[in-house]
């Protein structure tokens, strides 16, 4: 077999590429901190817990009554409805109620204008009337230890950071959740060296968590707050992007021990979601959309089609066999050790080509409900921003 056969050399790639990626995990794994746990050492500055909700009946409940339950003294909660259609309106005046209006402050939401989507228009909202010193946003399907609140400020003010994001335990009941949803990290901590996120002012290194994002006031304020990002469905990415455009220090942390958050429900849930934000989250560029489709191809599908393919012609050679049976086993080891770390199901990690198979139906639909559809649907509104993006 010589070194210059093109098989062996895309083999080599490949195998290459998934080791790369798993050496980046590795890194993160090992780089990611948990919060603090101690209490803040520099006093206990007002922080404004702001938390935008729109048809969120099946979750209100339970997160606005963890963030009612911290330990954290000097806090004010809003919660703005944001024209929700079902029960949260009923739910939230019920909690109101047991609360007395001593913590809990419910907004309803103005109509939505042209030209934003739906959640930085209410976040907008809830930072102009926030007086904390530090503004948390977090989502109303998120839900809080009691002590969420006073170690992300620790967090905070002892890493000298001006937005704080992490990454919650995200819950997952259904199949299609398992399958799906821990692509969410997996993309994050193998492409991504979280490392150099605070380590330089690159906008291209960003990650933020829309789940949770706690911002120093001054910083929002500086950047022109949610109104900045009025176009970006993904905006925790690009409200890091705009930080560090001003200068500003970005931190990420392992938020398991403190905040959990189911995301969606169901298939539709999944695939609605899912399809709002990939296209979107590449900035709409086509090229960036389809590389990624290509690698996700040819790194964790193909290899399985080489491996039966052999097995059945009984090939068992190194380049038809032996090369695409280790790059199953790379991206395995990646999956489940995200999935041990992450406390997810090892089930949806073991079915890891199956996501992967999934990742590029929901890419097709991303780019087709942009390019060729009305637009992006979720929580009956319909998003079309690609003309704002280059």
């Amino acid at each position: 077999m010589s070194l210059l056969d093109p098989m062996l050399v895309y083999q080599l790639i490949i195998t290459f590429c998934l080791l790369a990626f798993l050496g980046i995990l590795l890194w993160n794994m090992r780089e990611l901190p948990f919060l603090p746990k101690h209490k803040p050492e520099t006093g206990s500055p007002l922080v404004s817990v702001l938390v935008p909700a729109r048809n969120e009946e099946n979750n209100i409940k339970r997160c606005i009554t963890s963030l009612l339950h911290q330990e954290y003294e000097n806090y004010e909660l809003i919660v703005l409805d944001d024209g929700s259609a079902d029960r949260t309106g009923e739910i939230l005046d019920m909690l109101l109620c047991s609360d007395g209006g001593t913590r809990l402050r419910i907004m309803a939401g103005k109509p939505l204008p042209s030209g934003w989507h739906g959640k930085a228009w209410a976040c907008d909202q809830l930072g102009k009337v926030a007086k904390g010193e530090l503004l948390l946003f977090t989502d109303a399907d998120t839900c809080h230890s009691p002590d969420s609140i006073s170690r992300s400020v620790a967090a905070i003010e002892e890493s000298d950071a001006d937005l704080l994001s992490m990454t919650p335990r995200q819950e997952m009941r259904s199949f299609w959740e398992k399958l799906v949803v821990p692509l969410i990290y997996f993309i994050l901590l193998c492409y991504l060296p979280l490392k150099l996120v605070p380590a330089t002012q690159a906008p291209s290194l960003c990650f933020a968590n829309g789940q949770f994002l706690m911002f120093r006031r001054d910083m929002y304020k500086c950047i022109g707050g949610h109104a900045a990002v009025c176009t970006d469905l993904v905006e925790d990415v690009w409200l890091c992007k705009a930080v560090k455009r001003q200068g500003g220090k970005v931190v990420s942390y392992n938020g398991m021990e403190t905040v959990s958050c189911r995301m969606y429900r169901t298939f539709d849930e999944v695939w609605q979601g899912f399809s709002k934000n990939l296209f979107a989250g590449l900035g709409y560029h086509s090229f960036g959309l389809f590389f990624l489709m290509l690698v996700t191809a040819l790194v964790y599908i193909v290899p399985y089609g080489f491996v039966a393919a052999s097995a059945v012609a009984a090939d068992f050679s190194i380049v038809y066999f032996w090369f695409p049976l280790l790059q199953v086993c790379i991206a395995l080891l990646c999956r489940l050790l995200i999935a041990g770390r992450f406390r997810q199901p090892i089930t949806g990690a073991l079915l890891h080509v199956f996501s992967q198979v999934v990742l590029l139906g929901i890419a097709v639909n991303s780019f087709y409900l942009v390019k060729f559809g009305n637009g992006s649907q979720w929580k009956g509104r319909r998003y079309n921003f690609s003309g704002k993006r280059g």
